[in-house]
């Protein structure tokens, strides 16, 4: 039997962005671009590469101008409509999605990244999903989600994206329990928070993708407070390891971390090299630093 289609991806977006304060401060951290588009856009593309036609952020307060940016500017695009200013006009109106393929829910306190997710259950409703954190964007084609989402067409169940990282740095992340592995998808049967080297059961880091069955969402509403005491994603996870069926695709795409101040120049610099419009100024520059 084919899995049930994939057609939603929950974003939350109300982070307080404490990694890149004081920017952070008046500017939603979603909105901080890298070089001439923001982070969320970012995203946003990925998903419908990935065909998520339908797109649900979980806001918080002070979080508007995240609405804003997905919403016509009408004197802006008058005014480059009068100055013929026509490619720039076409850039802008890009940002713009279908009517009413992008839903808004608040997390009205923060609890935690799973707690984001569980605010946008009644918009998820029944139906399988994915997870895209904004911190981390894809650094080309195909995307994190295209690859979860062709991992979800050939095993169904729920999905994580990895990618594997030097021994040494396993106590930085979250990595998984490997129980098989059939090329770049792996059967896993469990996650680790942070391990020590010498007990991380893999080198595989989790990835700030996901693509999960609804059962989450009562797991969630009935889990205890976790680490920093917070509702945990990865604790809900961990239990639902041993009902459904569980795997972790080896992502080919490169990731950029952007949630650390480091992260978001090395970002910068990247996708600006890769620009024909700024990519051999940039060069140039370069060279002579």
């Amino acid at each position: 039997m084919s899995p049930k289609p994939l057609r939603k991806v929950v974003i939350p977006v109300a982070g307080l962005g404490t990694r890149v304060l004081p920017a952070t401060k008046s500017i939603p951290k979603e909105l901080l671009p890298v070089v001439d588009r923001p982070l969320i856009d970012y995203v946003a593309e990925e998903a419908r590469r990935a065909g998520l036609a339908d797109l649900v952020l979980v806001t918080g307060r002070g979080k508007g101008a995240i609405e804003d940016y997905f919403d016509h500017a009408f004197e802006l695009e008058e005014a480059l409509k009068g100055k013929q200013k026509n490619e720039i006009l076409n850039d802008v109106l890009a940002t713009v999605p279908t009517a009413g393929t992008v839903t808004y829910t608040r997390q009205q306190a923060p609890l935690g990244l799973g707690h984001a997710v569980w605010c946008a259950r009644e918009i998820v409703g029944d139906e399988p999903f994915a997870i895209a954190l904004p911190d981390e964007i894809s650094a080309g084609a195909p995307g994190l989600l295209s690859e979860l989402a062709e991992a979800y067409a050939e095993v169904g169940g729920n999905i994580i994206a990895v990618e594997e990282v030097p021994n040494e740095e396993t106590s930085k992340y979250g990595v998984i329990s490997p129980k098989g592995r059939r090329g770049d998808l792996i059967e896993i049967d469990g996650m680790v928070e942070k391990p020590k080297p010498a007990d991380a059961p893999s080198n595989f880091r989790i990835i700030g993708r996901y693509v999960l069955q609804p059962e989450i969402f009562e797991l969630l509403e009935t889990q205890e407070r976790g680490a920093g005491g917070e509702i945990q994603l990865t604790d809900s996870m961990m239990t639902l390891t041993d009902r459904q069926p569980f795997h972790a695709r080896i992502c080919a795409t490169g990731i950029h971390d952007c949630g650390s101040k480091l992260g978001w120049l090395k970002a910068n610099v990247d996708m600006a090299l890769k620009r024909d419009d700024v990519g051999p100024g940039l060069t140039d520059f370069l060279k002579s630093v």
